[in-house]
């Protein structure tokens, strides 16, 4: 009998190791999973690394919305530093792709991230499963500096893989980085929805679209379907006046990344900063294209729930302006303020 209480105790400290060490935080990504809605069982993985629009901001926002609202689970990954773990979206260092091994939906907004290759190899594989893919804002250009077998997924790209041309953003969302047009902090955008979308399910119940950040020069690539025009505001409120020097241009469009795979469906959007989910109208369209990617039109309804769950008040955006000493871990749960403390 004595000697059994020894025994007894060290299996004690292993399983109650083994649960912390299954409970403890990643270092890079934060997880919430729903538990009732029509993405229960779906994976949703989220890569946010962008410099200046508050990728780190969105995204986890929306992470939210689709696992307490829809029951999905949303894994979301952020660059760090890697000196202290905290939030920095400057970085290149992030750690915890492997997570796309299970994810049915990979959502992108990065800008010119240079991932090591183990990070970049997850990117490439889930790619070559012809699963969905959603891309905002800067992912038109999310990639760039890659050396070796990567290096197609640069903007610009010109080299012997001819399906690559100009990188990920051509090759997978349509569209590269053509140039901005509008002025950031000056220059809103009205978004037209296009009347022959106008059954489209990620347009139910969509309207008064208005979007903060300036646009972008875009010509999505041939065979997408343009769902959204964005008309340049001379001001940042829904009602001023167009810019009458700008023409309307595609905001936001659909399309397949392989044109024999229907499940290789990409919505992309040329907006999608912090600020531009306060519009109602934009986070619907955003949270209706990731139930449309995963072929859940059915479960689009015009009055579906997208409040914000949480705390959350956006930062204007601007290079070097995120919100310092924030760890992933302080996102945990769906009380804790986005972005952080």
């Amino acid at each position: 009998m004595i000697t059994r209480f020894p025994i007894l105790a060290a299996g004690l400290l292993l399983a109650f190791a083994s649960v912390s060490s299954a409970a403890a935080p990643h270092p890079n990504g934060v997880v919430w999973e729903g538990d009732k809605g029509p993405g229960v069982g779906k994976h949703i993985v989220f890569i946010a690394g962008d410099h200046e629009y508050r990728g780190e901001e969105t995204l986890p926002a929306l992470a939210r919305i689709l696992a307490k609202h829809y029951g999905f689970k949303c894994s979301f990954f952020v660059t760090t530093d890697p000196k202290d773990g905290t939030i920095n979206p400057g970085s290149n260092h992030i750690t915890g792709l492997e997570a796309l091994k299970t994810a049915d939906l990979m959502v992108v907004f990065t800008r010119f991230q240079a991932f090591d290759d183990e990070q970049m190899q997850h990117i490439d594989d889930y790619l070559a499963t012809g699963k969905p893919v959603i891309g905002l804002r800067t992912s038109t250009h999310g990639f760039k500096k890659l050396q070796g077998e990567f290096a197609r997924y640069n903007d610009g790209y010109k080299g012997d893989d001819k399906a690559w041309e100009n990188g990920f953003g051509e090759a997978i969302l349509g569209e590269h980085w053509v140039g901005h047009y509008g002025r950031n902090h000056q220059q809103s955008s009205r978004l037209q929805l296009q009347a022959d979308q106008a059954d489209h399910p990620i347009l139910r119940g969509v309207k008064d679209v208005h979007t903060q950040c300036g646009g972008y020069n875009a010509h999505p690539r041939e065979g997408s379907v343009v769902l959204a025009k964005g008309e340049i505001l001379n001001g940042m409120k829904i009602d001023d006046p167009a810019d009458p020097s700008k023409e309307i241009l595609p905001v936001a469009w659909v399309r397949q990344y392989k044109s024999d795979n229907p499940q290789s469906r990409v919505f992309a959007t040329t907006h999608g900063a912090s600020e531009d989910i306060l519009n109602e109208g934009f986070r619907r369209m955003l949270v209706n294209a990731h139930l449309w990617c995963l072929g859940l039109e059915d479960a689009i309804k015009p009055d579906n729930d997208v409040s914000f769950v949480g705390p959350y008040n956006p930062l204007t955006f601007k290079f070097g302006g995120h919100r310092q000493g924030v760890k992933p871990s302080d996102l945990e749960g769906y009380d804790s303020p986005i972005l952080g403390k």
